[in-house]
């Protein structure tokens, strides 16, 4: 009983650091530098830092329930086709759609409609395939490619028949940047997010006996059909969010879902969940800082995260294959 309170105290002053962290890595965001127009500046940092915490929630989140569901850490949500589902999505709107038809639809339209189909996608292959085929994880991501690779090659189909102008539009939404959010899109994902994140925090104890597996829950008293039903819609809906808001992260989630299991020193979701999205804050809002006012903008924070999130996601790979 002692160890397990020391432990919980570790864990908890581990997350307060993370705190402490992610809250100076803000206001060195919010307040370096500041030249030229204070307030013009001031508001456009503060609609892009907003942008950064909510695709570092939906990511950390997203991930880890659904590497809780599926007890598999390498599997994540973006890595079976939700970017190459994206990208033909953006590809087939500006294709079949001109920029007056984009207007009329409005943003806020364009935005639902694009979530809606990644929500129905994910519900698709996370909630159908992995109940039919009996959690044959395996199975399940190699479906998960074959639909990514038919996605990529129709989008590839559909490029090559497009005007030079209409090919440039499409370049500049689907490489994921935080720049490119209406501020209208970023408080009504805020919106979704906190309600989606007010009910998950209210179900942390259950993601810890889910993560016991199927045959342990079921034993336990949870509902095990119902609860990975809810959990896959909610991925779906972060998931799909984040990606409509911002462009794809492939890797994000699994970089920093991985650390957090190593970093807070604990099993129960009421650690691994904050730790994991505080870690997303500190690595997007201080990478962002970092390549902005050190490196001038000599790149961007979406290729180095996505290098760094695949070189983890082979190491993982290998090290699995290896056992």
């Amino acid at each position: 009983m002692l160890v397990n309170q020391k432990r919980h105290i570790l864990c908890q002053k581990r997350v307060l650091l993370l705190l402490i962290i992610a809250l100076v890595c803000i206001i060195c965001f919010m307040t370096f530098n500041l030249k030229g127009n204070i307030s013009y500046i001031l508001k456009h940092r503060t609609w892009v830092m907003l942008t950064m915490i909510l695709v570092a929630f939906s990511a950390a989140t997203s991930t880890l329930l659904f590497q809780t569901v599926t007890n598999n850490r390498i599997l994540t949500p973006s890595i079976m086709g939700f970017e190459s589902l994206f990208v033909l999505i953006q590809t087939v709107v500006i294709f079949c759609i001109d920029s007056q038809g984009i207007a009329y639809i409005g943003i806020i339209g364009k935005f639902i409609f694009e979530s809606l189909l990644l929500i129905l996608f994910s519900l698709f292959l996370y909630r159908g395939l992995f109940t039919k085929l009996k959690q044959n994880l395996h199975l399940v991501l190699l479906i998960g490619i074959i639909l990514g690779t038919l996605f990529r090659s129709f989008s590839n189909l559909l490029q090559r028949l497009m005007t030079p102008s209409e090919f440039a539009i499409l370049q500049s939404r689907i490489f994921a940047t935080f720049t490119r959010a209406e501020p209208i899109l970023i408080i009504f994902s805020l919106i979704i997010v906190c309600i989606i994140g007010l009910f998950l925090w209210r179900m942390r104890y259950q993601f810890d006996v889910l993560a016991l597996g199927r045959d342990n829950a079921i034993n336990l008293g949870i509902d095990y059909q119902k609860s990975v039903t809810i959990i896959l819609l909610l991925v779906s809906i972060l998931v799909s969010v984040s990606t409509a808001l911002v462009g794809p992260f492939t890797f994000l989630g699994l970089l920093i879902t991985n650390l957090a299991y190593s970093i807070s020193g604990s099993s129960q979701h009421r650690f691994l969940l904050p730790t994991a999205f505080l870690l997303g804050v500190i690595f997007l809002v201080g990478g962002q800082m970092f390549l902005e006012q050190v490196l001038n903008m000599v790149g961007a924070l979406s290729i180095v995260i996505e290098f760094i999130g695949g070189a983890l996601f082979i190491f993982l790979l290998l090290k699995k294959v290896s056992k």
